[in-house]
């Protein structure tokens, strides 16, 4: 895995009240027809050929979420996490990059770890931390920890 410079946002509507902001994926300029959420590009992680990992906010000042999507350039997004909720707020930072992993912050004192899968495997409901939500589907190619577990918002 390794950050790249090669990937773009080209904004294609703008948030709304109940919508975040929808842009078109670029590749050095191209449109890749891929369409994410997400106005902030905060990094993108090569992750195999044709594979990407997405990391993007909204620039929402409040309640600020992050959306952790996986695509492959010819099947389009492959997953799609998002990372915050009601009330709260954070920050992307300190990533760093290791073979087969991603840490970064974002809310709090938490340490987020995102890995890929090698192959698709089965989800399972509510194993993820707290604070992610991700689609109903039956089958995940992220993989999500936090550390230390973060807080409730209702304390």
């Amino acid at each position: 895995m390794e950050l790249s410079t090669a990937i773009s946002l080209s904004v294609v509507t703008e948030a709304k009240e109940y919508s975040q902001t929808q842009c078109d994926i670029l590749i050095n300029g191209n449109n890749t027809g891929i369409k994410v959420s997400g106005k902030i590009l905060e990094a993108a992680i090569a992750v195999a050929e044709d594979y990407y990992l997405l990391f993007l906010t909204d620039d929402v000042i409040f309640e600020e979420s992050l959306n952790i999507t996986f695509i492959h350039l010819k099947m389009g997004i492959l997953e799609n996490l998002e990372l915050g909720g009601q009330y709260s707020t954070g920050s992307f930072e300190k990533l760093h990059i290791e073979q087969d992993s991603v840490n970064f912050r974002f809310i709090g004192d938490t340490t987020w770890t995102v890995k890929i899968l090698k192959s698709p495997s089965l989800r399972l409901p509510f194993s993820d931390p707290r604070g992610v939500t991700r689609s109903s589907k039956l089958k995940k190619y992220i993989d999500i920890t936090a550390c230390p577990a973060p807080a409730r918002a209702d304390g």
